[in-house]
C-alpha cells in the first residue's frame, strides 16, 4: 500500500510564513496562475507592428526606386536598385553632411540642457519648500497652453538684436528648458524620491547641491533618460523655428531636406532618400538607448 500524503495544514500563530514552491507564481487571479497572451493578443500586436513599421518600409521602397517607378499604378511594393544613386543625388543637391552635424550639435545641446535644467526645476518644485512654489508651477504649466507661433516674432526680433540670425545658438538657446520637461520630472521625483532620504542627508550635513548630485541624479536617471529621448527626437525633427532662424548655408537636416527634389515635378524618390538619411541617426540612438530606457523605467517602477 502506498501512503497517502497528508493535506497541507494552516500555519499556526508564530510560525514563519510558508513560501510557494520554486517555479510557481501567484497573481491576482489565484495561486499558481500566470497571465499568458492568447492568439488574439499576438494577432493584435502583430497588426499594430505592421501598421507602425509600414511607413518606414515604404520610405525604403520609395528611396530605392525612381520617380517613374513610383508613378506606376499599382506601384511596386519591393525595394529597387536605385538606393545608392538616390543617395548620391541627395548629396549633390544639399549639404546633408553639414546638416547632419548641425542637427547633432543642436539636438545634443538642447537635450543636455533640457534634461539638466528640467531635473533641477523638477526637484525644486517636488521637494523644496519656498514661497510661491505652487503659483510658479501653475504658471509654468500654463505656458504649455500658449501656441508657440505667438512667440515667433518677438523671438526673432530678439535674436536679430543679438545678431544670432543664421547661427546655431539661435536654435539652441530657446529650447534649453521646456514646461513639459519640468512637469514631467516634478511628477517623477514626487513618486520616486522619498522625503526621508532628503531629511537623512540634511542631518548628515549635506547641502542642497550635494543632495541633488549624489541622491537626486541617481534616482532620477530613468526619468532623465526618457525625457532625453523625447527631447532629442523633438529637436531633431523640428522644422518650424530652424527654417526661420537658419538659412541654406547653415541648415539642420529638416531645413536641408527642403532643398531636395525641386523642379517642375518633385522627385519623390530623392526626397525619400534624404528623409531616410535624416531618420537613420534617430533610429541608431533609439537602438542603442532603447533597452536602457525601458530597463530604467521598469527599475524605477519597482518599489523597494
Amino acid at each position: 500500500m502506498t501512503a497517502l500524503a497528508a493535506p497541507p495544514t494552516a500555519p499556526e500563530k508564530g510560525d514563519p510564513p510558508q513560501t510557494p514552491p520554486s517555479g510557481s507564481r501567484i497573481g491576482r487571479g489565484g495561486a499558481g496562475r500566470t497571465m499568458k497572451g492568447g492568439w488574439l493578443s499576438y494577432l493584435i500586436l502583430g497588426f499594430a507592428l505592421l501598421i507602425s513599421a509600414f511607413p518606414f518600409y515604404w520610405t525604403i521602397v520609395t528611396a530605392s526606386r525612381s520617380n517613374a517607378d513610383m508613378a506606376k499604378v499599382p506601384p511596386s511594393l519591393l525595394p529597387g536598385p536605385n538606393l545608392i544613386k538616390n543617395f548620391e543625388q541627395v548629396l549633390e543637391e544639399a549639404d546633408i553632411g553639414k546638416a547632419l552635424l548641425n542637427s547633432l550639435i543642436v539636438s545634443g545641446s538642447i537635450t543636455i540642457g533640457t534634461v539638466l535644467c528640467c531635473t533641477l526645476a523638477g526637484f525644486a518644485f517636488a521637494k523644496l519648500k519656498f514661497k510661491g512654489r505652487n503659483a510658479l508651477l501653475t504658471l509654468t504649466i500654463g505656458t504649455m497652453m500658449i501656441p508657440p507661433q505667438l512667440g515667433v516674432i518677438p523671438l526673432f526680433m530678439l535674436i536679430a538684436e543679438l545678431q544670432w540670425v543664421n547661427q546655431l545658438q539661435a536654435v539652441i538657446l530657446p529650447g534649453l528648458v521646456s514646461a513639459f520637461g519640468v512637469f514631467f520630472m516634478r511628477q517623477y521625483l514626487v513618486q520616486s524620491l522619498p522625503d526621508e532620504l532628503i531629511e537623512a542627508a540634511r542631518v548628515d550635513g549635506a547641502s542642497t547641491a550635494r543632495i541633488f548630485w549624489s541622491i537626486v541624479i541617481p534616482i532620477a536617471r530613468p526619468g532623465m533618460a526618457v525625457l532625453g529621448m523625447l527631447t532629442f527626437m523633438t529637436a531633431w525633427n523640428d522644422f518650424f523655428w530652424p527654417i526661420i532662424a537658419l538659412s541654406s548655408q547653415e541648415p539642420t537636416v529638416q531645413v536641408a531636406l527642403r532643398q531636395l527634389g525641386g523642379g517642375y515635378v518633385n522627385d519623390q524618390s530623392v526626397i525619400m532618400a534624404g528623409t531616410l538619411l535624416g531618420t537613420l541617426p534617430v533610429l541608431l540612438v533609439f537602438g542603442l538607448l532603447g533597452r536602457q530606457i525601458v530597463g530604467g523605467i521598469m527599475q524605477g517602477a519597482v518599489k523597494g
